[in-house]
C-alpha cells in the first residue's frame, strides 16, 4: 500500500526497486548518446524531487503513477524557475520517460495521453550566442601560433575542426583514422542522435591539422590529445570541458570577446548560408536532422535580404 505525504496525497515513491531492464528511466537513458545522459538524468532528478518533496530521484520515483495533475504542476513549477527553452527540454525528458513506461506495460496508454496533453510552452525568438568574424578567428589562431609548445599546434587544429561545424563532443571523439589527409574529410561517428556524417576541411584547416599530427605522430587513437604543461602529449581523448577551457584561454590571449564552442557552429552555418549554399546541404554538414533547425543560425542582415529580392522579376506592361 502506498505511503502518504504530509499533504495527504499518495506517495509517488516506488514501493520496491525495479530491475533496470524494466525501469523507464534506465531504459530511456540507455537509448541516449553517452554525452546526453548526464544532463537528462539531472533534469529527471529535479522533476522527481519536485514531485516527491525531495524524497525521490529519477530512479526511485514511480513514473507510471503520474497523471495529468502531476505533469501540469511540474510544467508550471518549472516555468516559474527556468527559461522556456530549459523547460521544454526538461518536459521532453519527462514525456520520454512516460513513453517508456507505456512500452514496458507499466502505464496505461490512456493515462499517458492525458498526462502529456499539456499547453504548449511559448519560447522567445531571441537568438543566443553569436557568430565570430574572420578577424576574431585569425586572432585566435595567431594566439595559438605564438605558443611554441605542442598545445599551440593542437589548439589551432581544434579551432580548425570546430570551424567546420563540429560539436565539441564530436571533435573530442575523432580518432586518427577519421582524418583523410588527401581529401580533408573527417568522419564524424555517432554524432548527436547516434548519426554518422562526413565533413570536409578547407585547405588552410587541413594544414593546421597536419602540423599538429607532425607532433602527435601516427599512433592510432584520439586525433586531439591532452598536452601536459611541459609539452608531453598524452595519447588519450580530450573531454568536452577541456575544449571549453582551451577556447576561453585562447580568447583571453587574443583579446576576443566571450564566445562559446557552439558559436563556431553558428558561424559555420551562417557563413555557408551567406555564401549561397542551400539549406539542405548546410543541415547535412552540420549534422542536423531537419533543415528547419539551420534557419535559426541564419544571421544575415537586412541588406542581404534586400539584395536577394532584387533577383525576382516583376513583369510590367508597357504604357501605350
Amino acid at each position: 500500500m502506498p505511503t502518504t505525504r504530509s499533504s495527504g496525497l499518495p506517495s509517488l515513491a516506488l514501493t520496491e526497486p525495479l530491475p533496470l531492464t524494466l525501469h523507464p528511466t534506465a531504459v530511456y537513458l540507455s537509448l541516449l548518446a553517452p554525452g546526453s545522459r548526464r544532463t537528462i538524468k539531472q533534469s529527471l532528478n529535479a522533476i522527481a524531487s519536485l514531485l516527491s518533496d525531495g524524497q525521490c530521484d529519477a530512479m526511485t520515483l514511480d513514473w507510471s503513477a503520474l497523471r495529468y495533475q502531476h505533469t501540469a504542476a511540474v510544467q508550471g513549477a518549472l516555468m516559474a524557475k527556468h527559461s522556456p527553452t530549459t523547460v521544454t527540454k526538461m518536459m521532453t525528458a519527462l514525456r520520454r520517460v512516460l513513453k517508456e513506461a507505456v512500452r514496458l506495460d507499466l502505464m496505461d496508454p490512456r493515462d499517458y495521453a492525458k498526462a502529456i496533453d499539456l499547453p504548449k510552452i511559448k519560447t522567445t525568438q531571441n537568438l543566443r550566442g553569436r557568430a565570430l568574424d574572420v578577424d576574431e578567428i585569425a586572432a585566435l589562431l595567431e594566439a595559438c601560433a605564438e605558443d611554441p609548445t605542442p598545445a599551440g599546434a593542437r589548439d589551432a587544429a581544434l579551432i580548425a575542426i570546430l570551424r567546420v561545424g563540429l560539436r565539441r563532443a564530436e571533435a573530442v571523439k575523432l580518432e586518427l583514422r577519421d582524418f583523410n589527409a588527401s581529401t580533408g574529410a573527417l568522419e564524424v561517428r555517432s554524432g548527436k542522435g547516434g548519426k554518422n556524417r562526413r565533413v570536409y576541411l578547407p585547405d588552410g584547416a587541413m594544414e593546421l591539422v597536419q602540423e599538429w599530427l607532425a607532433l602527435r605522430g601516427d599512433e592510432p587513437g584520439a586525433l586531439l590529445c591532452p598536452v601536459f604543461k611541459w609539452g608531453q602529449i598524452h595519447m588519450r581523448p580530450m573531454t568536452p570541458q577541456a575544449v571549453l577551457l582551451i577556447l576561453r584561454k585562447r580568447a583571453r590571449e587574443a583579446g576576443v570577446a566571450s564566445f562559446s564552442p557552439h558559436d563556431f557552429r553558428r558561424t559555420f552555418c551562417s557563413e555557408l548560408l551567406d555564401a549561397g549554399v542551400d539549406v539542405v546541404t548546410v543541415a547535412s554538414l552540420a549534422g542536423h536532422s531537419s533543415p528547419s533547425v539551420v534557419a535559426k543560425y541564419d544571421r544575415r542582415g537586412e541588406e542581404t535580404k534586400r539584395t536577394a529580392v532584387q533577383h525576382l522579376p516583376i513583369p510590367r506592361k508597357k504604357k501605350r
